[in-house]
């Protein structure tokens, strides 16, 4: 059996401080901003900056990166980012976090695009389904590792945002001390709705009201937890349960859905998923036992919603055309996710922390609804696809989908993808 190039090692450390930075990043900011009296719509606010700078990440940093080279932007990117987290500390307040976050999302987007454009480039056809495997792996343990490594100290100190911004530093030193070839060109992915509608209206629909639900759940998790009196262990552990569940659950869902209409699966996921959080509401709890089990269920349906809705497009795409399909509903869940922050930021305020399930659910609502309507106007397709096992779309990029061995593009050979 062919072993994994040499050479994806020390770009899968970069990787893994670039993630561990952007879990922790990501946790510190909500749970400290919760400590400081900031309101859950502010907080909200974190998340649509977030989303804001991600999607035009995935569309910029391709183009800069053309002007200046990898190297020299990847260094730009990260430092970016360790300045964005370093100014979180010193300008306290929401007003200021909000820009800074959506500078930290661009640069996030921008660093991990071009981290993955070298490991494409490493990995032949041959590896490319190990290194994207691993690659997955080491992107969720590095992740939890950030947002698990706040129980160890005060976050109502510098210490975790210092912290992240060493570990962006760190993630530049495997490409600036090791890549001495510059990987061709970044994939570049437009959004085109009106296709991706023909193509398949569920997955356009569901992407942008899985994006709303899940961004929702994403940024105002730790809030919920600080208002109902969760420990910073407790919080971390809710959040993380959610990722480990939902990247677990992938494989008896991705099982069903092969066997019947995706469609069916999808609707019994979120079904699933509005009875937890149903659950939430209406028992309130605040004991730490029930709340993770409660979060475990509802990880496992919510974060497989998104690689159901990219295999039902596929199912439906011409053939050859994942990179196409899966890049541009990417970028519709970056639009999904600008929204739902909000909503819940500003349903939270008014029915207090558990109006972030009253989001939730009434996004999964909404789903249901309009799949059970399309299943009546059109029959399931003759010829399925296997199930798209992905990363989760808040890290994920248009590079992660050529990275992935499903892509159509032999490894080589990116080429600019545009409708």
């Amino acid at each position: 059996m062919p072993t994994l190039p040499t050479s994806t090692g020390p770009l899968l450390l970069g990787a893994a401080s670039l993630m561990f930075a952007g879990g922790l990043n990501g946790l510190i900011l909500p749970v400290r901003g919760a400590q400081e009296g900031f309101s859950a719509f502010s907080l909200g606010l974190l998340g649509t900056g977030w989303a804001i700078g991600f999607v035009l990440g995935c569309l910029i940093v391709p183009r800069t990166v053309k002007r200046v080279g990898h190297i020299r932007a990847f260094g730009a990117m990260t430092a970016l980012a360790g300045v964005a987290i370093l100014l979180s500390l010193l300008l306290m307040h929401p007003i200021a976090w909000v820009p800074l976050r959506a500078l930290s999302g661009f640069c996030f987007a921008g660093a991990q695009q071009i981290m993955e454009s070298w490991l494409n480039e490493r990995s032949g056809p041959e590896s490319r389904g190990r290194v994207f495997g691993l690659y997955a792996m080491v992107n969720l343990s590095a992740n939890t590792a950030g947002q698990m490594v706040l129980p160890l100290g005060d976050t109502s100190a510098a210490t975790f945002f210092v912290l992240g911004a060493i570990f962006y530093a760190l993630a530049l030193i495997p490409t600036a001390l090791y890549a001495t070839q510059q990987p061709a060109p970044l994939t570049e992915v437009s959004l085109d709705i009106p296709k991706l509608w023909r193509n398949s209206p569920v997955a356009v629909a569901g992407i942008l009201l899985v994006g709303i639900a899940n961004s929702a759940f994403g940024t105002l998790a730790a809030v919920y937890g600080n208002q109902i009196g969760m420990s910073v262990t407790a919080i971390a552990i809710f959040v993380s349960a959610t990722l480990l569940a939902g990247a677990a659950a992938q494989v008896p869902v991705g099982y069903a859905s092969d066997r019947t209409d995706r469609r069916y699966v999808l609707i019994a996921v979120c079904a699933a998923a509005i009875v937890t959080a149903a659950w939430f509401v209406a028992v309130s709890p605040r004991a730490i036992v029930p709340i993770l089990i409660g979060a475990t269920f509802f990880g496992a349906f919510i974060h497989t919603m998104y690689p159901l809705l990219i295999s039902h497009a596929n199912d439906h795409a011409p053939d050859g055309d994942f990179l196409r399909t899966a890049g541009g509903l990417l970028l519709l869940f970056g639009v999904g996710s600008i929204i739902g922050p909000l909503v819940a930021g500003v349903v939270m305020n008014v029915a207090g922390p558990e109006g972030m399930f009253w989001t939730t659910a009434g996004a999964h609502l909404a789903l249901i609804a309009f799949a059970a309507w399309r299943i009546s106007q059109r029959a399931p397709s003759d010829t399925r696809e296997s199930f798209v096992r992905i990363l989760t779309a808040r890290f994920s990029t248009p590079q992660t989908l050529v990275l992935n061995p499903r892509s159509d593009r032999a490894a080589d050979e990116p080429q600019e993808d545009r409708p």
